[in-house]
């Protein structure tokens, strides 16, 4: 998942909650397992990401001739609306993918299976525990696992630090704002943007668990009423309100093109820098985000995969979900990321720089920003939750509410929509 969907999700969840109540007490009767079947796949993303996993299920059938595996493209816009008409109608795709925790949601209201019931809990080893988690349902069960991740990085202008006599880039909060106003007093007009979470909650995580706060406890209660979480949003604010980050989000690419010289952006844009932006190329380089006071935490995004309580394929299904995670998929996967200039990361965290569709140091960065990463919270009404909670923190960068009052506000809609 690059940019969570959560519009749409109240209405979806309702409609799940009905569809369910009736047929989804009990899964839908299995057909015969060795009789001809062919399955439906729903990804969301773009068209280049559905061949990619296409190459998979193309390999899948190679090893069961008598599977046939069709991935369709969702787009992020309507992938909640597609999947709320199969919902309703209790017909549709044999296995989704979408935003990390959207099948915990759905499996609650009886809409996935839980993978548990075919062995999928030991894919648990394989995954990065941080990821795993998000995935998983709080009380335990697999309505859908890891697909792949993506993260965050620092891509800096290296033409532009030297112009600032500056010789690194910053490791740590204090030298983040201690650089942006030295490359203000060199002249440099742009010294700081954020592009993925710029004025949203993925924004804002990076902080919050830097500071070592979190959004929930490990119970699922709201955790925004802590001095970390308000030390965090403090910080976050005053990037924009004392030292200039722009409230307008501007693509990275864009960004470091146009003249700013230190920007935060997902991993996918190192991927064109130099093929997109040609005059950049030998003046940028990237590193891991800097650290707060309790560590280097970046955050993790990235889709879950799951099979739906409707298929009649589902240990079928099952397998070829767990078959994504096996050394032959990732490497196909991978293969064709590549020959798309696709930013592809393995949801295997020893796969992350072996697979890796991009440079070694590039690949090298990443790989350290999963290591001390963590992932959206899966706790029960964060999807409902999550584009309200941004907009009370928007509130304090935009100068409408306090620190106190924005996260008490925030806390308030967490505990909600929790049920």
């Amino acid at each position: 998942m690059r940019r969570t969907m959560a519009a749409c999700s109240t209405v979806l969840l309702a409609v799940l909650s009905a569809a369910c109540a009736t047929s989804g007490q009990t899964e839908t009767k299995q057909a015969d397992r060795n009789a001809p079947a062919t399955l439906s796949f729903w990804s969301t993303g773009g068209d280049d990401e559905t061949a990619i996993f296409q190459k998979a299920a193309d390999l899948y059938k190679q090893q069961h001739p008598n599977v046939t595996i069709k991935v369709q493209t969702l787009s992020w816009d309507d992938a909640y609306a597609k999947l709320l008409a199969a919902a309703t109608s209790r017909s549709g795709p044999d296995i989704i993918s979408g935003g990390m925790t959207w099948t915990i949601q759905f499996g609650t209201r009886g809409a996935m299976v839980d993978l548990r019931k075919h062995g999928l809990e030991s894919l648990k080893a394989q995954a990065l525990p941080a990821q795993w988690e998000s995935a998983i349902s709080p009380d335990g069960s697999v309505y859908g696992v890891p697909l792949d991740m993506s993260t965050l990085a620092l891509y800096y202008r290296t033409d532009l630090l030297e112009k600032a006599k500056i010789d690194a880039p910053p490791k740590t909060w204090e030298e983040l704002t201690s650089t942006i106003e030295k490359l203000k007093a060199a002249g440099i007009k742009k010294p700081y943007s954020q592009d993925w979470g710029n004025l949203d909650w993925i924004g804002y995580f990076n902080y919050l668990y830097q500071a070592g706060g979190s959004f929930y406890t490990a119970d699922c209660k709201p955790s925004l009423n802590t001095p970390q979480a308000e030390q965090a949003l403090t910080y976050w604010a005053d990037l924009y309100r004392k030292h200039g980050a722009p409230t307008a989000t501007v693509e990275g690419a864009d960004a470091l093109d146009t003249g700013t010289a230190i920007v935060v952006a997902g991993n996918w844009i190192a991927k064109g820098i130099d093929i997109n932006k040609p005059k950049l190329k030998g003046k940028w380089a990237m590193t891991t985000l800097p650290a707060g006071p309790a560590g280097p935490t970046t955050f993790i995004g990235g889709r879950a995969i799951g099979v739906t309580a409707f298929s009649k394929y589902a240990q079928t299904g099952a397998d070829f979900v767990k078959f994504m995670y096996s050394d032959e998929a990732i490497t196909a996967i991978a293969d064709e990321a590549k020959k798309r200039n696709l930013p592809y990361i393995s949801p295997r965290p020893d796969k992350v720089v072996n697979a890796s569709t991009f440079t070694p140091e590039q690949a090298q960065v990443f790989e350290a920003s999963i290591k001390t990463g963590k992932a959206a919270p899966g706790c029960p009404g964060w999807d409902e939750s999550a584009s309200d909670v941004a907009k009370q923190l928007q509130s304090v960068i935009l100068g409408k509410a306090d620190v106190k009052t924005a996260l008490a506000e925030a806390a308030k809609v967490m505990e909600r929509n929790a049920g």
